[in-house]
């Protein structure tokens, strides 16, 4: 069974940067997607970023997209959002993911939270003054 844990959220004022941190374990297959999703109060839950291990590829939402990175370390077992330029709307609760379930449904499958299947508790980011 896959275990994640995320760490790295805080208090942070607006331009500032995060780097958010998911340990994983219990991977069973090559080939995995894992993602970073956040969830802002009344709002739905959003894709943000996903790395999937097929020829190694990155995805981005576009209201991130230049601001946020997403990485894996050598090991393959903790994957990082490094958060840059960071603004008051980016404020929500964020979580890692992974048992995707997307494969040749479309790139959008990977920012879609319906294919993944095992979560994080989420890390809360705060973008205020």
């Amino acid at each position: 069974q896959v275990q994640l844990v995320e760490s790295g959220g805080g208090l942070v004022q607006p331009g500032g940067s995060l780097r958010l941190s998911c340990v994983a374990s219990g991977f069973s297959s090559d080939y995995y997607a894992i993602g970073w999703f956040r969830q802002a109060p009344g709002k739905e839950r959003e894709g943000v970023a996903c790395f999937s291990s097929a020829h190694s590829r990155t995805y981005y939402a576009d209201s991130v997209k230049g601001r946020f990175t997403i990485s894996m370390d050598n090991a393959g077992n903790t994957v990082f959002l490094t958060m840059n330029n960071l603004k008051p709307e980016d404020t929500a609760v964020y979580y890692c993911a992974t048992d995707y379930t997307g494969w040749g449904t479309g790139q959008q499958s990977f920012l879609a939270s319906v294919y993944f299947h095992s979560w994080g508790q989420g890390t809360q980011v705060t973008v205020s003054e």
